[in-house]
């Protein structure tokens, strides 16, 4: 590990690792330009240096090569249109584009049948799943009834997770998409939103043990729910402002509840407290903002938002995981971490696993693999072809969109809409 003195630092300063503040807050991820911002925390909190594994690779001398997400940090309004017409430029052909498309006849998917719960429940995948889901599901019962539970429990389960996470990680993605497994809501929120931070934890290249404890605080997030009553928590509709005042103080009894009676480590305590502050500050328990708020805490704030947005509630229906991913590029620095939402979009790709898609030529397919590089180009399988013909399962070609030439997305189709067609 490296210490840099932040004398040193420059605003457009760029590593090949993440820097990192005391106590192991990152600072800035691998990549992505040091700003000003940064700059002026270092300053406001007396912080004399930050470490990291890697080596400068800007001097901030010149600020080149910002990507779109850091964009999105520096210019106000704008338009997520934009974000798009720039995955199109880098990883598609103008001819391909240019192509006119017809306006084709409504799509007939009366016959498409796809149900996790009949085609994978009895897949190891969907059973690991299922089986994390029924342990966290347990602890929460049994601290419902009182009973004393040992941060231990949640660590194993974390442990389970990422070990299972390495065999299964498409499918687990797919499984929280599909939305399919109903009951058991607040433990299968949290382990969904475990699996989603552990990824991106995995993708900013963090150390294995901040790893477990970002992991850990995915499980336990929401765990102050279990302090409030099922009724506000059940509840159908629109909440009242007494009741959301309720809701918006369950980082607090997380946070109570990890510190009180798990008696779990300080790095899981800023993510159980700090998961619902926002980028500009404007959060809740304790207003701050930008990279004061914990590291962990911004991964699982994204993957919290996400989860929630794909899963189907008691009051509204789930969104599509195209939709979900766009309105997280729509969030313009307001409550997320810019470089978590890069690293994030970049896991999940813009049509994430499982969104049904129509291409160009009218056909509909399944994405099935993401394209980390190229977000709008996933490897697709072939569930309805050009000529309308419902394919059988196993019958349906699998293409990755990064080399066939002429084929592309032309938009995602609604689930819902989709299910309603069965």
């Amino acid at each position: 590990m490296n210490t840099v003195f932040t004398n040193t630092l420059k605003p457009g300063m760029i590593f090949s690792a993440p820097v990192y503040m005391e106590a192991g807050n990152m600072l800035v991820a691998a990549q992505i330009p040091l700003r000003q911002k940064e700059m002026d925390l270092l300053f406001n909190l007396r912080i004399e240096t930050v470490t990291t594994e890697g080596a400068i690779v800007n001097s901030g001398t010149e600020i080149a090569g910002i990507d779109e997400i850091t964009e999105i940090a520096e210019i106000p309004d704008v338009d997520v249109n934009d974000i798009f017409n720039n995955f199109i430029d880098d990883f598609a052909e103008e001819e391909e584009l240019a192509v006119a498309v017809e306006e084709f006849p409504p799509l007939k998917m009366g016959a498409v049948k796809f149900s996790i719960s009949e085609v994978q429940q009895n897949t190891p995948s969907y059973r690991a799943y299922r089986n994390l889901i029924d342990k966290l599901d347990s602890v929460f019962t049994n601290m419902s009834k009182g009973v004393d539970i040992e941060m231990r429990y949640i660590d194993n389960i974390g442990t389970q997770l990422l070990q299972e996470l390495h065999d299964h990680k498409d499918s687990f993605i797919d499984f929280i998409l599909g939305g399919e497994i109903s009951g058991q809501e607040l433990a299968k929120s949290s382990v969904n939103t475990a699996i989603l931070s552990a990824l991106t934890a995995q993708e900013f290249r963090l150390p294995n043990h901040k790893i477990l404890h970002i992991v850990a605080g995915a499980l336990v997030h929401d765990i102050g729910m279990l302090r409030l009553s099922r009724g506000i928590r059940d509840k159908k509709g629109g909440l009242s402002p007494a009741e959301l005042e309720q809701i918006k103080s369950h980082p607090l009894h997380s946070s109570k509840i990890v510190t009180k009676e798990l008696f779990g480590p300080h790095e899981v305590n800023l993510i159980a407290l700090q998961h619902h502050e926002r980028w500009d500050g404007k959060g809740y328990p304790d207003h701050i903002a930008g990279p004061a708020i914990d590291m962990g805490a911004r991964i699982v704030s994204v993957a919290d938002a996400f989860e929630a947005m794909v899963s189907k509630k008691s009051f509204r229906s789930s969104m599509g995981g195209y939709e979900a991913v766009k309105n997280l590029l729509a969030d313009n620095s307001r409550r997320f971490d810019p470089a978590v939402l890069l690293i994030f979009t970049k896991i999940m790709g813009i049509y994430p696993i499982g969104s049904i898609v129509r291409l160009n030529d009218n056909s509909v397919a399944r994405v099935v693999k993401i394209n980390s590089d190229a977000p709008i180009r996933p490897t697709i399988q072939m569930i309805i072809d050009a000529a309308g013909k419902v394919l059988k399962p196993g019958e349906g070609q699998t293409l990755d969109l990064l080399t066939v030439k002429g084929l592309f997305i032309k938009t995602a189709i609604d689930p819902a809409e989709f299910a309603e067609k069965k």
